[in-house]
């Protein structure tokens, strides 16, 4: 009955737009690639944002109908974005709340869709969606996608410099293998509403008093986003962080995100709701706890991005280190959640405990999703956290289910200027002083990227945790500050020990011969492959690399029988 319903749809929309193609729009794209509708008004508005909805209603190909929010980009203009993987011809309607406006309800015409001749990846493959198995993301046709982020929260700000710098750190991480960047949409942490250092050249996303969005910060915005994209990035757009909700309220709240959706949710993006959603304004009575009336209400937005979103981008919501570090502590309904984002403690073998017990009781709660540790040990934070435990958190997640991991740095998280740090927080602390420009070349971000090219030559979308298969020799350490193990039984079995000592492999056949090979996790390179022989119990000692004092992997392939 619905399939038939849609059709119907699709016939007389199709009609429709037919007869009006002589006063209609027509405009060609490519499968995947953003195309732009612009509606001018034809009647006048005291306050357009407040006073004027409007949708434009599309049907693919297929049959399918998509209701895609416009946004006010100023004056008497509105705008309507739209993408499709699929080839052909899709047909438009305008429907706005003001009916009598002849520029923008009853608009029709047609987006030709052809294929994409292009090598951006976000285009050839689609966008990134949840894989079946809800165990890792995956791009549009079934290519698996290793996330790999970076943390820029106030990247939109006139902080970073558009268009060099930008384009300069922009340029550094897609060399090193970074495909996903952590964005604030213009309402940050760290900082007072309305404080210099969130504007950008165009200045704030709201009048000061929340009374109605600014399109010309969005425009500034546009070229960032648009940019990130071009390039391969997927931009996971923070909407607000948390503490805005008492502020604005659910409904300007719900207005922010239909105009997010209206500007981004045609691009190949990911949503997180917000930035630590249970977490106070810094100077609340009782700061720092639990808030959950804010998870309440930010619950409520997420029903609302989820209705609103014709295209379904994955969602998540980014909570705070306190109580369970996970998304779905972070809302009251985790079926809205496509992923799990975490945050774990920053720290060096004192966030080791939760960082492992986090990823393992997020990859095996119900329902199944793919988990990412959002925020862990940023390197150099207050200027001093070493790189090496920002390495050691990306290696930990992977062992332990993660379907990838963000990076982040001190310096670029909230767009340190040489000679100009971001300064004092609301609370009176500061992070740091090192400038984006000497945190960009910290070697944590290299190493991770070859953690990221390491995983990417196996079939790592099928590994699973096995910490059952390897312990240190002198067997003092648990399996959570212990080694670590994953793979696939027979094929692959990666195993990573925190520290340079012997480590006993469990569980191999007895008396086998396997191709042994060891991966360098700070310079990135891989032993030429050996053959080595597990004992009548199926067991194997493996000693670390000559001449190293740091962390460090062995792989078991070739299984020989």
């Amino acid at each position: 009955m619905k399939s038939r319903v849609v059709n119907s749809f699709t016939v007389i929309l199709t009609m429709f737009c037919i007869s009006a193609l002589g006063n209609g729009l027509a405009v060609r794209t490519e499968a995947n690639v953003m195309t732009e509708l612009t509606f001018t008004a034809k009647n006048s508005y005291s306050d357009p944002f407040n006073q004027v909805v409007l949708d434009v209603v599309f049907a693919d190909p297929a049959g399918h109908v998509l209701r895609v929010p416009a946004f006010w980009d100023g004056g008497n203009v509105w705008k309507a974005r739209y993408a499709s993987p699929l080839i052909g011809t899709h047909v438009f309607r305008s429907e706005c709340s003001a009916q009598s406006d002849a520029g923008l309800n009853g608009v029709a015409g047609t987006v030709d869709v052809g294929a994409y001749r292009g090598n951006n990846p976000l285009y050839q493959h689609g966008p990134v969606q949840v894989a079946p198995d809800h165990r890792y993301l995956e791009y549009w046709d079934g290519t698996p996608f290793f996330w790999l982020g970076d943390t820029w929260w106030m990247g939109l700000t006139h902080r970073l410099h558009w268009p060099d710098e930008f384009q300069e750190l922009t340029a550094d991480r897609k060399a090193k293998g970074f495909n996903v960047i952590q964005i604030v949409a213009g309402l940050y942490p760290d900082m007072f509403p309305f404080d210099p250092r969130g504007a950008n050249e165009a200045g704030f996303p709201w009048e000061t008093n929340y009374s109605s969005i600014r399109p010309a910060y969005f425009d500034a915005a546009d070229r960032r986003l648009l940019y990130l994209v071009d390039q391969g990035f997927t931009p996971c757009i923070v909407g607000a962080w948390g503490y805005f909700m008492p502020w604005m309220g659910v409904e300007k709240m719900k207005a922010h995100w239909r105009y997010l959706i209206g500007r981004y949710g045609a691009l190949p993006v990911v949503w997180c709701a917000a930035g630590e959603a249970n977490l106070p304004w810094y100077l609340a009575p009782g700061f720092p706890y639990d808030d959950r009336n804010q998870v309440r209400d930010w619950t409520e937005v997420m029903r609302y991005i989820r209705a609103t979103d014709p295209w379904h981008r994955p969602l998540t919501v980014h909570p705070t280190g306190i109580g369970p570090l996970t998304s779905r502590h972070a809302t009251d309904d985790s079926s809205l959640l496509d992923l799990d984002m975490l945050q774990t403690p920053h720290g060096k073998l004192n966030a080791v405990a939760p960082t492992v017990k986090t990823v393992r009781a997020s990859y095996k709660a119900e329902p199944v999703m793919p988990v990412i540790d959002g925020e862990a040990s940023y390197e150099m934070l207050g200027d001093n956290l070493p790189t090496e435990w920002t390495r050691r958190m990306f290696w930990l997640c992977l062992m332990n289910g993660a379907a990838g991991h963000t990076y982040g740095a001190n310096g670029i998280w909230q767009c340190n200027r040489p000679g100009d740090p971001h300064g004092a927080s609301p609370h009176g602390g500061n992070y740091g002083k090192i400038p984006w420009n000497v945190a960009m070349h910290l070697p944590g971000s290299e190493q991770v990227g070859f953690g990221k090219r390491f995983f990417e030559q196996f079939a790592w979308q099928d590994f699973r945790p096995h910490p059952e298969w390897v312990r240190y020799l002198d067997g003092k350490n648990d399996d959570v500050q212990g080694p670590q193990a994953t793979g696939i039984p027979g094929k692959v079995q990666i195993f990573y020990a925190p520290k340079p000592e012997p480590i006993e492999i469990k569980d191999l056949d007895m008396l086998a011969d396997y191709s042994m090979e060891y991966f360098d996790v700070v310079t990135g390179m891989t032993t030429p492959p050996v053959t080595i022989q597990s004992d009548t119990n199926g067991n194997w000692t493996c000693s670390p690399p000559g001449g190293i004092d740091h962390d460090w992997v062995v792989v078991l392939t070739g299984l020989k029988r």
